[in-house]
Parts: C-alpha cells; structure tokens; sequence
C-alpha cells in the first residue's frame, strides 16, 4: 500500500521508527518530515498528509505528534479527509469498518510503539465495510459542500 507519513516534533521518535515498520511490511511510504525533532507546526504537516491523501497519490496518511488530537483536527479541515485519532486496535479497526477512514492520527507521547504498530496493522488491513455504513460516510463527505 502507498501510505503517506508525517509528524510533528513530539511525534519525530515514533515516526521514524513507523516509517521503519511499514516498509519492513512492504509498504511503500513518502516520508513528509520533519527530519528531526527542531520544534514544528503540526498543522503544516498534517496538510501535507492530508493533501496525498486527498488528491489520490496515496491510499492512507499516518501522523504522529503528541497526543494525534491536533492532528487529526487540521487533516479533516482538507475536503475528502476522514481523519481520526485512534488509541486502540479496535478503534483503528473500526473507524476503517464503519468510518472508511483514510488517516489515522496517533499519539507519540501516550500510546507506546508496540501499540501504534498494532494500531497502524489494523488501520491498513481492514476493509471499509460498506452496506449500512455507506449511506452514513456519503452524509458526512456531504457536508464538505454545506
């Protein structure tokens, strides 16, 4: 899967090491920075994620900073984005079964690594699960245009 990657300052440690494990995975990821943990706006990266995502050169963002609230927050101002902050594997997996979500936002400073990596397994291999949640995620891309 091509997955798009980013992170702010609080988030930098993890990141990398994420970066790491996806590709260990066989995933292909374009790394949007930083390239080291120098004080950032996470809202500058969060764009740059969302963005790919959006426009079609990737199929999921992944961001990190400090609690992945912030995050999530400034990729779901970008039209097409369906970003959520997730603490668990089962969050992960059901914000992609009932949500289709297509960016995850974690948190580098509460949720240790071996549980993002859980996390990042579920949010990248479990399908959208269409039927009753389709007419749901059609309402919510709704009010982009509203």
């Amino acid at each position: 899967m091509n997955i798009s990657i980013a992170s702010d300052h609080a988030g930098f440690e993890q990141k990398q090491a994420l970066v790491d494990y996806l590709v260990s995975q066989g995933h292909s990821v374009i790394d949007r920075g930083p390239d080291n943990d120098d004080r950032v706006d996470y809202p500058d990266y969060a764009e740059l994620v969302a963005r790919d995502v959006a426009g079609g050169s990737v199929e999921r963002g992944v961001l990190v900073c400090g609690t992945g609230i912030g995050m999530a927050v400034a990729a779901n101002k970008i039209d097409g984005i369906r970003a959520v902050n997730v603490t668990t594997p089962q969050f992960a997996e059901l914000s992609r079964e009932h949500n289709d979500a297509n960016v995850v936002a974690l948190s580098g400073r509460f949720v240790d690594e071996g549980t993002n990596r859980a996390i990042l397994d579920a949010f990248l291999s479990t399908p959208f699960g269409e039927g009753r949640h389709t007419g749901r995620v059609e309402k919510i891309m709704a009010l982009e245009t509203k």
